[in-house]
């Protein structure tokens, strides 16, 4: 495998997409060691999404705990004024243009969802 980092960019506001695929393949991927490096991009309307959903704060705590790192597009959390819950969560919130084309240039695998 040429790269053993993956980013999943979660930009869906639907939580079943989070639930049954952005969290799961993310859980999967980094417990089975399918990747070495595992990030879950929370972009967009899944920011509002996780900061108002209980379940959705738990699976990412869960997800941390398993060694997934959690980031956050600063921007969207502030537009959806957020940003405080999503960093209580552990989440990095940081601006992601610039991190997002760093993990480009660097050969990162990335899916979206």
């Amino acid at each position: 495998m040429s790269s053993s980092r993956l980013a999943i960019l979660w930009t869906s506001s639907d939580r079943e997409v989070a639930l049954t695929m952005a969290f799961m393949y993310a859980r999967n991927s980094k417990t089975e060691g399918w990747w070495e490096t595992v990030r879950l991009v929370v972009w967009g309307p899944s920011a509002e999404v996780l900061a108002m959903d209980h379940d959705l704060r738990q699976q990412i705590r869960d997800l941390r705990q398993q060694g997934v790192e959690v980031l956050a597009c600063k921007a969207c959390a502030d537009l959806f004024d957020v940003a405080d819950r999503l960093t209580s969560l552990g989440v990095t919130v940081l601006p992601m243009g610039p991190e997002l084309t760093t993990m480009l240039k660097e050969d990162w695998k990335v899916l979206t969802v």
